[in-house]
């Protein structure tokens, strides 16, 4: 088994040279997670619960893989009394068994110890700074599947073919890195999935938002929930507002009304409320947008220049999910789970083992004194995938020096720095050239 290998690895290898998974996702951490949720006795069955465990995060490194090929990458092999591998047919009796609860634990667990050891010393003007933004997700489509997560309409008389997650994530800008995640049935709202994400942010950070966000109960109860946990956004065309203070040309103290719903909503919420707006004076593209609203009222610590440069880091959020979808998820339409049970412990797994793509990006940076968002995602993934596979194949004693064979050549995962884009997105044709069949129509 990998706890096997691992554990011969360690008598040949310095503590620097161990697998990812051992050093990262040690064995008390699942542990700690299957005993928060009442499930450490399903490790007396024919298959443990922390191989259920590894084999779900798994799934999210070997997306192109049949799970049977996972437990395989993963030497996850099980055998009874006689000698005789677990059928296969243990596997989905096993998960279910599991349910989403000690992924989602564990995935509390690495999340608040990753991001507390990797990203505390990058800040701005002394500011974690995250972003929250939702994307979707799409699984197969059954009656138990549509009741859970529900469909998207496009037009009043027609929905997406499929049932839709929607999910909102708390991203770390500097390392992209996942602090905490909220999802479910896509007819909730982003921002109410946003509001159960007030209490994830840390003291002194900085929380970019869209445009969409903009919200007197969010933005006022985020700035409430901690010290120092301020707020940034896009300011909407109709947003009215009156000036109380003028700090610049373009920088001004406003005050807005909160709405009598939202007043409703939240009672404690008052009739108006106060934020700092800076405005863009060139609009570089079409659809720029005019300025920024946030919490940062002193212009004396927070210059002008530094709110409007600071929230194009944003689109960092961007890039995480599209690493998740176009790499993890190599691009596929579905989810692979066919329960609902399955899809939500199949997304824990595919987010643990992001961020533990994304920890061992932040190691290869601090060796190549660059940042860990010039480190190739792809190369970082393929490099963990490599590792698996020789805890399987290869001899303990060959894994320390494939590693730091590996490793030296830091080069191979560095990307050039990025150019701006010289012209706005367009497309030529649509990605697909056959006539779509609904099955909704």
């Amino acid at each position: 088994m990998l706890s096997n290998w691992l554990i011969d690895t360690e008598l040949f290898a310095a503590p620097e040279d161990l697998s990812v998974f051992q050093k990262e996702l040690p064995l008390e951490w699942i542990e700690q997670a299957l005993e928060q949720t009442d499930k450490a006795s399903i490790r007396r069955r024919k298959l443990p619960a922390e191989l259920v465990v590894w084999l779900l995060v798994g799934i999210g490194l070997y997306r192109n893989r049949s799970i049977s090929e996972v437990v395989a990458k993963l030497d996850l092999k099980v055998v009874n009394k006689l000698g005789d591998t677990v059928a296969p047919s243990a596997i989905p009796q096993a998960r279910q068994r599991l349910t989403d609860a000690p992924l989602q634990a564990l995935f509390d667990i690495t999340a608040e110890h990753w991001l507390q050891r990797e990203d505390k010393a990058d800040t701005w003007h002394g500011l974690q700074l995250y972003s929250i933004d939702g994307t979707q997700l799409r699984c197969i489509d059954t009656p138990e599947t549509a009741q859970a997560f529900g469909y998207i309409k496009n037009q009043p008389s027609k929905h997406t073919e499929y049932p839709i997650i929607r999910l909102c994530a708390l991203m770390s800008l500097r390392s992209r890195m996942i602090k905490d995640v909220k999802f479910g049935n896509s007819g909730t709202g982003e921002i109410n999935y946003a509001k159960q994400l007030v209490d994830s942010a840390t003291e002194d950070s900085l929380t970019i938002f869209d445009r969409c966000y903009l919200s007197a109960e969010l933005m006022i109860n985020w700035q409430r929930a901690k010290a120092h946990q301020h707020w940034m956004t896009p300011i909407k065309r109709n947003t009215n507002y009156r000036i109380v203070e003028q700090y610049a040309e373009n920088d001004f103290l406003v005050e807005m009304n909160v709405s009598d719903h939202a007043r409703k909503q939240d009672p404690s919420l008052p009739k108006t409320w106060q934020a700092r707006l800076v405005t863009y004076q060139e609009q570089k593209q079409k659809n720029h947008i005019l300025g920024l609203l946030s919490s940062l009222i002193d212009p004396n610590q927070y210059p002008a220049s530094d709110i409007l440069d600071v929230y194009f880091e944003r689109w960092e959020i961007e890039n995480g999910y599209g690493e998740i979808k176009q790499y993890q998820l190599d691009e596929s339409i579905l989810l692979r789970s066919q329960t609902v049970q399955g899809i939500k412990q199949e997304i824990w797994g595919l987010l643990i083992a992001y961020n533990l793509i994304r920890v061992e990006i932040s190691q290869i940076a601090k060796e190549a004194e660059v940042s860990p968002l010039r480190i190739s995602f792809v190369m970082a993934m393929r490099y963990i995938q490599d590792e698996l596979m020789w805890c399987a194949i290869a001899s303990p004693g060959t894994i320390p020096k494939k590693l730091r064979a590996m490793r030296e050549n830091v080069k191979q995962f560095i990307l050039p720095n990025k150019r701006k884009r010289p012209k706005n997105r367009t497309v030529r044709f649509s990605k697909t050239q056959y006539t779509i069949r609904s099955k909704h129509a």
